[in-house]
């Protein structure tokens, strides 16, 4: 049996990953500790198999049987010994052909969604759910299982149907028939904070791919750290399901570059090669080969011909991925869109429409299904029912092994544990530098660093890197080296000039530990518009990703307006669960990184100067934490003339023109509004207390886009900033010209007050 130590773990790891979900935690049931040993599997080495582009022929499968054989390539060759243990064909036919109608009926209900993808896929989600991966339906946290990814999130409803026939609490067969309804749990994507057992948010193409090497850098990252010869604590694969429209986006392309350059073996990934986009057939816009690319990516590539009903070929494809441990797999699986479907197989209209009810009876005659809608067959029910028990004994023995590995390696097992839980270490937060007025004047991109270099030596899950600016954006952590192919145990992530990948993958290293895994990514402010996308996702799906942006205005100067960004600071702002955090000088950026990694469910955004910027007095790491906060005021009863207020490298410029006002005899007082989104989540009494409503003599100023600030400075206020783009030139003829002084700050105050 496993010790009261190990069963604590994976408690603690059940209850915080069902605190994450909260909309959820009363359909979870706590994971039962049996002991049991799994059967283990074995693999065997077979030659490395090649794969020519796809001709130009159409498949004819809308009626069930093989697919068509393409000339010039070599299929997976079937093997006698399957990767797990396969029930008969006629079981798996029938399981199969159950997912296809759970999908197909919950669409049909919804009267929305897409069946194609699911009625296509099934013959892979069955085999990677009954017969390969690892997991627990009982505790779909449980930290050593297999991930999955559906990265064509569109897919979904094959996902839900693999979920409710494996036994996860999370969908019930009244979740299926509300696919797609207001409160459900089986939205129309994934969503990993709506439904446990979805591990990441995919809907986005290729954000699912780039999610998913995050998670398998994330296991080779912890596996160099904490196995050893004796105990390989670490031990699990991610696989991912990937259509042609991921093949399309550049993101899928940057991600599988550094998956094929850091050789992630236990990445495997399922080409869905269907040749069918929105449009129709794919030759009208992709025509390249797939195989070479990935080939030339450093990937081992596997060609499955009959995706339809060649379940052999799938499970030796696995078994040839698996033995392969140096590179990531791609095993293109060849299937028709809709399989089964008699007038609707292999065309656009089954993408993204419900079969209508003439056609799915058409399929139902055609697959021999003679089935109530959402109805799932006895003798399949009992063939899955199988997983639970199985999952939690799997878990059982897991943590076992977990307690022998505590009792030998105490230091490792106290780190992993900290990162399987979340658990941030006891005091922390004082490793962050504090900084006086005295201290140098520094840029904050700098003091970032010293930030960052203090994080690391205090937690353990802390790592992350830039997309090949790591020298300017002053991210590299000094302790530690390059996370490579055969350095994975190294915390500096170098992820080329690749911000769209990057940000999604440190999305999947965030979410394979929620809390105890704390990426960051760094680049130029500006060039977040090449990664929106996945700074988006990472909102939404709740990833605790530091995104830590330099060269944040137009004080980079001469590389001029290409490199400056204006707009990028209120279009955060408005963008939902997301900390914009534009810090003024050393005590604000540390305060800026405590509120980082304080929030694991929400990703921040640090704003950072190039040029140097004094250290404030009155700044605070504890005032960060408030959002907005009073740093100077000579003003008394709560009723200054005049309120100037600041964010990052303009607080200065605020302060400077209160020095001014204040000679003159005027009350003024100075805000730092460092974070918007904070300031929003303070009480009332603390706001009025900063901004008074009586004071509407108020005055911003900020390096951007004046967008928005009118809700902090109300209609008679005044808001100093930029509404068109910069230009190229030195940082203080271009903060003169654009009327960004403390001249200019000193003649608003006096205009309002």
């Amino acid at each position: 049996m496993a010790s009261s130590t190990s069963l604590t773990l994976s408690q603690a790891l059940l209850a915080r990953a069902t605190s994450l979900h909260q909309s959820s935690t009363d359909r979870v049931s706590l994971a039962t500790f049996t002991g049991l040993k799994s059967s283990s599997t074995t693999t065997t080495t077979t030659p490395l198999l090649s794969s020519s582009r796809r001709a130009a022929n159409r498949r004819c499968a809308a009626l069930p049987g093989p697919a068509r054989t393409r000339p010039g390539a070599v299929k997976a060759v079937s093997v006698e010994t399957a990767v797990g243990q396969a029930a008969d064909t006629a079981l798996v036919e029938k399981s199969i052909n159950t997912i296809r109608f759970l999908a197909i009926d919950a669409v049909e209900k919804a009267n929305s969604g897409h069946p194609g993808l699911p009625m296509g896929c099934a013959p892979m989600g069955h085999v990677l759910y009954d017969e390969v991966m690892r997991y627990n339906p009982k505790n779909p946290y449980w930290f050593n299982r297999d991930r999955f990814v559906l990265s064509a999130g569109h897919g979904c409803m094959l996902q839900y149907a693999l979920l409710h026939l494996a036994g996860y609490d999370s969908v019930q067969e009244e979740d299926l028939k509300s696919f797609r309804q207001w409160g459900s749990r089986t939205p129309g994507h994934p969503e990993n904070f709506e439904t446990p057992g979805v591990e990441v948010t995919t809907g986005p193409l290729g954000q699912g791919i780039a999610n998913a090497v995050g998670l398998a850098l994330a296991e080779k990252h912890l596996a160099a750290r904490y196995n050893k010869p004796d105990n390989e604590i670490v031990d699990h694969y991610t696989y991912v399901i990937l259509g042609d429209g991921c093949q399309m986006e550049g993101i899928s392309n940057e991600a599988c570059s550094l998956a094929g350059h850091w050789g992630l073996g236990k990445l495997i990934a399922f080409y869905d090669d269907n040749h069918i986009s929105i449009d129709g057939d794919t030759e009208i816009a992709f025509t390249e080969s797939v195989d070479k690319r990935f080939e030339g990516l450093g990937w081992h590539v596997i060609w499955v011909k009959n995706g339809n009903t060649g379940y052999d070929e799938i499970r030796a494809a696995i078994k040839e991925a698996k033995a392969v441990t140096d590179k990531p797999t791609l095993i293109k699986v060849t299937t028709t869109i809709g399989f089964g479907s008699p007038n609707k197989a292999n065309s656009y209209s089954v993408h993204g429409s419900a079969l209508g009810a003439k056609e799915v009876d058409a399929t139902r005659k055609n697959l021999g299904w003679p089935f109530e809608p959402f109805h799932v067959p006895e003798d399949v029910k009992k063939h899955w029912s199988r997983h639970a028990p199985k999952g939690s004994a799997l878990e059982a023995e897991w943590n076992a092994k977990f307690a022998e590995y505590e009792k030998k390696y105490k230091e490792e097992a106290a780190e992993l544990k900290s990162i399987i839980t979340g658990e941030l270490p006891v005091g922390w937060e004082k490793a962050l530098p504090t900084y006086t007025p005295e201290s140098p004047a520094d840029a904050t991109r700098n003091l970032s660093q010293q930030c960052l270099n203090a994080l690391a030596k205090v937690l353990p899950g802390f790592l992350g890197g830039s997309a090949d600016l790591a020298s300017s954006n002053m991210t590299l952590l000094k302790m530690f080296g390059d996370f490579q192919k055969d350095t994975p145990e190294e915390r500096n992530v170098r992820f080329g000039v690749r911000e769209h990948g990057m940000g999604a993958i440190c999305n999947g290293i965030a979410l394979h530990s929620p809390g105890g895994l704390i990426p960051y990514c760094a680049t130029f402010f500006v060039f977040t518009d090449y990664m929106r996308a996945a700074i988006r996702i990472s909102a939404l799906s709740e990833a605790g990703v530091i995104y830590v942006m330099t060269h944040d205005s137009i004080g980079l100067g001469e590389d001029g307006p290409t490199h400056q960004p204006i707009e990028h600071i209120a279009s955060f702002r408005a963008m939902p669960n997301i900390l914009m955090l534009r810090p003024a000088d050393g005590n604000e950026t540390a305060g800026a990184y405590k509120v980082a990694v304080l929030n694991r469910k929400r990703p921040s955004i640090l704003a950072l100067s190039r040029q140097k910027l004094k250290q404030l007095p009155g700044t605070s790491i504890e005032g960060v934490e408030k959002g907005g906060y009073i740093i100077s005021d000579n003003s008394s009863g709560n009723k200054p003339d005049v309120i100037l207020i600041g964010t990052g490298s303009e607080l200065e410029i605020a302060a400077q023109a209160a020095e001014e006002l204040r000679k003159e005899g005027k009350a003024v007082r100075v805000v730092s509004f460092i974070s918007w989104e904070l300031f929003d989540e303070q009480s009332d009494a603390y706001k009025e207390s900063v901004l008074p409503a009586a004071v509407s003599a108020r005055v911003s100023i900020e390096a951007g886009s004046t967008f928005g600030w009118e809700k902090i400075i109300g209609s008679k206020g005044k808001a100093i900033g930029i509404d068109r783009f910069g230009a190229s030139a030195p940082a203080g003829r271009i903060y003169k010209e654009y009327g960004l002084t403390a001249e200019a700050v000193i003649a608003a105050a006096k205009e309002l007050s």
